[in-house]
């Protein structure tokens, strides 16, 4: 029997990728013309390990500094949101076992500043992690939000200038 990967592992595993792709059928209908970035999962890390403290970062704008940094139209939103929830899972494991120098995966949000539900120990989790940092937390029906996390989003200058492009 195959053993399973451990999160580090798949983190590490850059299964070819990066990898631009053309834009056809549905995703061309969704996108338009050009071209999309496949990221590595590395990448993905990279990025919100940059978010400093008191700082935040959604999806959308992770996706915006690949698109930049592979000179695409569009960095794809599935594989970007896989390799964000990988993350943050490779990093409590990293926690668990006693390092200090962890990705800082709870600066990193969905859309319209949303909690992640699927990040290690749930919403509950990622609220007690921000809160630490300063940030407000609200529910709004079944999710939680950052209140005013616009406020807080790190300028994609700033990512792209630590990643020299």
């Amino acid at each position: 029997m195959k053993k399973k990967k451990t999160w580090r592992e798949k983190l590490l595993d850059k299964k070819d990728l990066p990898k631009v792709v053309e834009l056809t059928g549905k995703l061309k209908d969704k996108f338009g013309e050009g071209t999309m970035v496949i990221p590595a999962p590395i990448e993905v890390d990279e990025i919100m390990r940059f978010v400093p403290f008191g700082k935040l970062i959604t999806v959308n704008e992770i996706r915006e500094i690949l698109r930049i940094k592979h000179n695409t139209t569009t960095a794809c939103p599935l594989t970007t949101g896989i390799f964000v929830w990988i993350s943050a899972n490779a990093a409590e494991d990293d926690r668990r076992e006693g390092k200090k120098n962890i990705t800082p995966y709870w600066r990193t949000l969905k859309s319209g500043g949303f909690l992640n539900p699927k990040y290690p120990g749930g919403d509950e989790n990622h609220k007690v992690l921000l809160e630490m940092e300063g940030h407000k937390v609200l529910k709004k029906g079944k999710k939680f939000f950052v209140k005013d996390y616009k406020n807080s989003v790190v300028y994609i200058e700033e990512i792209l200038t630590k990643l020299s492009l």
